[in-house]
């Protein structure tokens, strides 16, 4: 009789581990039909020694928004200077050479990320992030750097400047990226640089504090785009 118990009880359990297995599953599965633009974006602040920005990742570039997060996790970016400022374009930064020496370098591998162009749905308007890149004639794939980003600031243009944009990018890209009507009609609201669309891979935006980009992007800069006064990223913490 006792025996009989015990297999019976090891029945329920084994009945009870297969429904919550199945439960799982079920759950597993239904997130995985919410499309992509539908699910919840994974947010990051950037404490700078001008104020803080709030960027917003896209899930549709999930290498690198998975990169940016694990380098944020370890505190990578804490420390590190903008490098690269250029008036009315964009601010760069991500080298860890520009790291502050009163801040520890966290042990973390480094490697370049594939393209994930998502162009016309993702471009360069004002407030876009993206990865910076060595140039097509050494990486033709258009690989992204392992920890360079740089954060659009741009300018409001006109249908003859898109026009000329245009002509850029059709020498630069073999023709294959066109400004459409809703990526130029943003371009003349908002701002931001055309000439680079379909060639970088951006792969989220600023949701608060494009004041502070627009701060960093006027700072004094020298001969070789970088700030007279170092800008710095005080630390960089994943808020969503």
């Amino acid at each position: 009789m006792m025996n009989m118990r015990i297999d019976s009880f090891i029945r329920r359990m084994i009945v009870m581990v297969v429904g919550c297995l199945a439960m799982l599953q079920a759950q597993a599965q239904q997130q995985d039909q919410v499309p992509v633009q539908d699910q919840e974006r994974r947010e990051v602040m950037i404490e700078t020694s001008l104020g803080n920005v709030r960027i917003a990742l896209y899930n549709e570039t999930p290498q690198h928004r998975d990169n940016f997060l694990r380098l944020v996790e370890s505190g990578f970016y804490n420390g590190i200077a903008f490098h690269r400022v250029i008036y009315g374009f964009m601010i760069q930064v991500g080298d860890p050479a520009q790291r502050d020496s009163t801040v520890e370098a966290p042990q973390v591998e480094l490697h370049k990320v594939p393209a994930e162009i998502v162009y016309p749905q993702y471009f360069h308007k004002r407030g876009a992030l993206a990865a910076a890149r060595e140039s097509d004639a050494v990486n033709p794939e258009r690989m992204s750097s392992a920890s360079q980003f740089y954060i659009v600031y741009g300018k409001r243009h006109d249908d003859a400047m898109l026009d000329k944009a245009q002509r850029q990018l059709d020498k630069n890209t073999q023709g294959q990226v066109t400004l459409t009507p809703e990526v130029r009609d943003e371009y003349k609201r908002v701002g931001g640089t055309p000439h680079l669309d379909g060639q970088y891979t951006v792969f989220g935006e600023v949701v608060e504090g494009l004041n502070i980009v627009k701060d960093i992007d006027w700072v004094q800069t020298d001969d070789q785009d970088r700030p007279l006064e170092p800008v710095r990223i005080i630390r960089a913490s994943i808020v969503k």
